[in-house]
């Protein structure tokens, strides 16, 4: 679902990038009011757990791939506008970092993925809840919160990847070159939208809700007082000081980083995001297309540091582990530079306060 550099326009990377702004804005708000400061730092973990969900790709036949997510997953646990925040930091720095999914295409990955995903998951997640007649603040009723987050995962990935293929699917319509052909994403909204639904509204769809409900579970289990909504300031407190933040989560994210290399047995790439080098002979609808548009052919290019997960004469499963290590890494120091920050600026305000 990652769109690549150049299958979209620059104009609808700009308005999908503007689209984006007061979502983040809003949500860096949100998180800042109603998020304790304690938990910031886990918004870092939650990036880590989408990032490394994104590397398990799942065949799909006819030689395409797929991947979880985990926007709902995320939302249910620290909330929509923190999931937003996490989803958005591990997509930055798959494009940045790995070349996974462009960076003039960011806004658009991001809307589809870090908005429209986890908003939309956590709103059937807590309207399911609802007509379960479950508090979101009672430890009770595990199996109907799992439930929920499952309905409301398989919905949101299916929303994100109906966007995906509506703006993959209208380039042609709008940005042709000086012949008539199209100079982005070759592919009309007839082809785009079967090929990108199809897939997520059966085997990716069923992986976003394995990832989630297994996730989800395991955290019900282990440490409930992180499912959002579940516990007041204090109780989050006291669960940070008894250490369940790092007991439980990272040997979880450690078990998922080990199996990582699973994701390599999904051979094939998935459907739109092929480079400029074979989207010629990329077969679709019964006939190779035959040209490389160009706008892709001669658009913006980033050279990416460690490109697909692979690094320069490292045995694939090595590399592909080492690159779960050093996103996983990245994304938790991160928001722990931040958490700290905030308790610096918290405690600087305070003592000006006082004095």
């Amino acid at each position: 679902m990652h769109i690549p550099e150049n299958y979209l326009s620059p104009a609808t990377c700009a308005v999908m990038t503007a689209a984006m702004v007061p979502v983040w804005a809003r949500a860096v708000k949100n998180v800042k009011a109603e998020l304790p400061k304690e938990k910031i730092s886990m918004i870092g973990v939650g990036a880590a757990f989408s990032f490394v969900g994104m590397m398990f790709n799942v065949p799909m036949p006819g030689g395409t791939t797929g991947h979880a997510v985990g926007g709902t997953l995320l939302a249910a646990l620290l909330g929509p506008d923190a999931a937003c925040i996490a989803v958005s930091m591990a997509l930055l720095l798959q494009a940045l970092i790995f070349g996974d999914g462009g960076i003039l295409a960011f806004g658009a990955n991001a809307f589809n993925m870090a908005f429209a995903m986890p908003y939309i998951g956590y709103g059937i997640y807590r309207l399911l809840l609802k007509l379960f007649k479950v508090d979101i603040k009672d430890r009770s009723g595990s199996d109907k919160k799992i439930i929920s987050a499952g309905v409301g995962s398989y919905i949101g990935i299916n929303a994100a990847a109906f966007l995906a293929a509506v703006e993959f699917g209208i380039q042609p319509y709008f940005f042709k070159d000086a012949v008539g052909k199209p100079m982005y994403c070759p592919y009309g909204l007839n082809i785009s939208i079967p090929s990108m639904m199809i897939g997520h509204l059966t085997v990716f769809g069923l992986a976003e809700i394995i990832f989630t409900v297994a996730i989800l579970a395991y955290v019900l289990k282990t440490s409930p007082d992180l499912v959002h909504g579940a516990a007041t300031v204090e109780t989050e407190k006291r669960v940070n000081k008894k250490g369940k933040f790092t007991s439980y989560l990272p040997l979880l994210l450690a078990v998922l980083i080990a199996f990582v290399p699973l994701g390599l047995l999904a051979e094939g790439t998935a459907w739109g995001e092929w480079g400029s080098d074979e989207i010629a002979e990329v077969v679709s609808d019964g006939e190779a297309l035959g040209f490389v548009p160009q706008g892709m052919e001669s658009g913006f290019s980033l050279e990416a540091l460690i490109p697909d997960y692979a690094i320069e004469g490292v045995p694939d499963i090595i590399a592909y582990i080492a690159s779960a290590v050093i996103g996983v890494a990245v994304l938790i120091i991160i928001f722990r530079l931040i958490s700290s920050l905030s308790d610096k600026n918290r405690i600087h305000n305070v003592e000006r306060s006082n004095s």
